[in-house]
């Protein structure tokens, strides 16, 4: 089960040095707020001088660079803020960076140089919602503690959004998780800590909560389309009903909230509704069908005979 973390467990008597790597959405937004609550940037890592100068200039602090390299090591903290798909290869590049300096100051030093210690005391974050802390076991086996923290919030366009009252999933080494609380707590989240390996979960259910309720509303929009409305002014029509639906779902939760022919058990309009969707592709049927019988698990009423019921109108409209 998560855990809930409560404020009083984190340590606010040190401000770390912050080094963001890959400042897209989520990286500037995270790196604005912690600067906002007066935390010190260090170096901003982007794949060009052009995209970290521009990420700077969002963050409002921090010094520029377009790769990785050893003026990372001067955090105290690092965020890798990259896509999924760039996460392995780049904790392993910032291992090669301890590796490399470890191998100079060898040389320099002898084999007790100080360089085999260079991510030691490190706390290397990464925030992605659907990878683990596993990831980053190149930075962990050169002594970094290493974790996640995901805000489960919608990043788009250049809105830094407000994180206040939002969740964060975290989950990792007890050095990062006392990091990653004491970032949501002081933007103002609530920190959740994940069991290990449940991430995929955890974020599937956000991108069914978030993007997956646009592609059903944005379907909505475009079936009134067809009926006359102009695509603006379907959308105005329709979330006032959203809006209001949502907010009777927080009051009173979801059964209480259901309205429509599902819940009076109605399949004669289910099957016209199905009827009228065969002109649009069928993609809209699939998903009013498997929406239905997810509904019918939510709604919990009418035993088998209601999902009878609604499979053999379903079977009808093929």
């Amino acid at each position: 089960m998560p855990s809930y973390n409560r404020p009083p467990i984190v340590a606010r008597n040190w401000t770390p040095v912050v080094a963001i790597v890959g400042a897209g959405r989520v990286g500037c937004a995270l790196g604005r707020r912690l600067h906002q609550q007066g935390w010190h940037m260090g170096p901003v890592i982007t794949r060009s001088m052009q995209t970290a100068r521009a990420a700077r200039r969002r963050i409002g602090s921090g010094q520029p660079q377009a790769a990785l390299s050893e003026a990372v090591l001067a955090a105290d903290l690092i965020l890798i803020a990259t896509p999924d798909r760039v996460l392995a290869e780049t904790a392993e590049a910032l291992a090669r960076i301890g590796s490399k300096r470890s191998g100079r100051l060898r040389q320099t030093h002898g084999a007790k140089g100080i360089g085999s210690k260079a991510w030691r005391g490190k706390i290397v974050v990464h925030t992605s919602g659907s990878v683990g802390s596993d990831v980053l076991r190149p930075l962990a086996l050169r002594g970094a503690a290493v974790g996640s923290l995901h805000p489960l919030q919608t990043f788009s366009g250049r809105t830094v959004p407000s994180l206040a009252g939002s969740t964060c999933a975290i989950e990792g080494s007890a050095a990062a998780l006392r990091m990653s609380r004491r970032i949501c707590i002081e933007l103002g989240g609530v920190a959740v800590a994940l069991p290990r390996g449940h991430k995929a979960a955890y974020h599937a259910a956000a991108a069914l909560a978030s993007g997956h309720v646009l592609a059903v509303l944005e379907a909505a929009v475009r079936v009134l389309v067809t009926v006359g409305f102009p695509h603006k002014r379907a959308a105005r029509a329709l979330l006032p009903l959203t809006r209001q639906t949502l907010a009777n779902y927080e009051r009173v939760g979801a059964r209480a909230t259901w309205t429509g022919p599902l819940s009076r058990g109605d399949f004669s309009v289910i099957e016209r509704h199905l009827e009228a969707l065969r002109r649009f592709p069928r993609e809209y049927r699939e998903a009013y069908a498997a929406l239905s019988r997810l509904g019918l698990n939510v709604l919990a009423s009418g035993g088998g005979s209601k999902r009878r019921q609604l499979e053999q109108t379903l079977a009808r409209i093929k």
